[in-house]
C-alpha cells in the first residue's frame, strides 16, 4: 500500500490572492502528486482579477476559483499548511507542518506589483515541491 499524496493547504485573509495563487502554481506544476486546497479566514467574493490576470500570463487559469472559508476539517486533513498574513486565524494541530510566507497582499496593487507577488509565489511553490518529492 503506497502513501497517500501529501496535502497542501493555502490560507490567506480573504482566499482571493495569495493562497489562490499558491494553489494555482501547485496544480499545474505539481500535477496530480499532491493534494492541493486554499481557503481564506474572511474569505472575500471572488478571486482578485488581478491575479486572475496575471496567472492568465502563466497559462493558469483562476477564473472559476471561488474563495472558501477555512475550517478545522481542512486544516486537519492537510500534511503542509502555508499561512500568509492571516496570523492567529489558522488552528494549530501537532503533528502538521507549517509554513508562514511573508508576501504582500495584491488587493489594490498595480499589475506590475502583483506580477512580482506572483513570481515570489511561484519559486516559493517549487521549493515546496523540492520539499515534499
Amino acid at each position: 500500500m503506497t502513501d497517500p499524496n501529501p496535502a497542501v493547504l493555502f490560507v490567506c485573509v480573504h482566499n482571493a490572492g495569495r493562497s489562490q495563487m499558491a494553489a494555482g502554481y501547485l496544480r499545474e506544476l505539481a500535477g496530480d502528486r499532491i493534494d492541493v486546497f486554499s481557503a481564506g479566514s474572511e474569505p472575500g467574493n471572488a478571486v482578485n482579477p488581478a491575479a486572475v490576470a496575471v496567472m492568465a500570463e502563466e497559462g493558469i487559469d483562476l477564473s472559476a476559483a471561488t474563495p472558501q472559508i477555512l475550517t478545522t476539517d481542512a486544516v486537519r486533513q492537510a500534511d503542509v499548511v502555508i499561512t500568509m498574513g492571516c496570523g492567529d486565524a489558522c488552528p494549530i494541530f501537532p503533528g502538521k507542518r507549517y509554513e508562514d510566507w511573508q508576501l504582500d497582499d495584491p488587493a489594490g496593487q498595480p499589475i506590475g506589483v502583483v506580477r512580482g507577488i506572483r513570481d515570489d509565489i511561484k519559486r516559493r511553490v517549487q521549493e515546496l515541491i523540492s520539499s515534499l518529492a
